[in-house]
This record gives C-alpha cells, structure tokens and sequence, in this order.
C-alpha cells in the first residue's frame, strides 16, 4: 500500500498506509491527523482538508477542477501548492507523498 507521510506546522512527522483509491483526507481521518478537519466529508464543499503538497509529487496530481480551485478561495494562506486532500486519490505513483497541513484550518 503507498504511504503518505502527514506533516503539521510544527514539523512533527506521521506516516500511514492508503488503500489504492482512498483520498488523502480518508486516510487523514481514518488516522486522526490532526489538522485535517474534513467538515463536508469529501464532497469538496468546504476547504477544510486543505493541504500543501511537497513539489516532488505536485506534479503527479491530476489538475484542480474548477469546484476545487474555488473551494480553495475560502482557504486560509493558499500557496501555489495548495490543494484539497479529499480531492487527491491515492495510487502507487503517490506511495511517500508529503502533505503539509496549515498552522489554522
């Protein structure tokens, strides 16, 4: 199973294994991560799962969709590798992603 490697704002370090076609934001939850809060359970209705992912897999990503890049308007500190994690499946090419959640959600 690919791994993902949650990092908070403070650098503290949590990795977890994702089932192939789980989001991001299920396997935060799944884990209890904190910082992912996860508000509308994946239905890209609240920016809440917003993460920054490192640039090494950025460009693995399938490109935001218009409702994702909107969502991400009512996220706080938006960076150019900003996206939302119930937007990201997990597959084989995203086995030790970084994921990097906000100081504030």
């Amino acid at each position: 199973m690919p791994k993902i490697i949650f990092i908070d704002h403070a650098g503290d370090r949590r990795e977890v294994e994702a089932k192939n076609g789980t989001s991001v934001m299920e396997a935060a939850v799944q884990n209890m991560i904190p910082g992912i809060d996860a508000d509308c359970g994946g239905a890209c209705a609240c920016a809440t799962c917003h993460v920054y992912i490192d640039e090494a897999h950025l460009a693995k990503l399938k490109e935001k969709d218009d409702m994702e890049d909107s969502m991400l308007d009512f996220a706080e500190a938006v960076q150019d590798n900003s996206r939302l994690s119930c937007q990201i499946l997990m597959n084989d090419e995203l086995d030790g992603i970084e994921v990097t959640t906000p100081e504030s959600q």
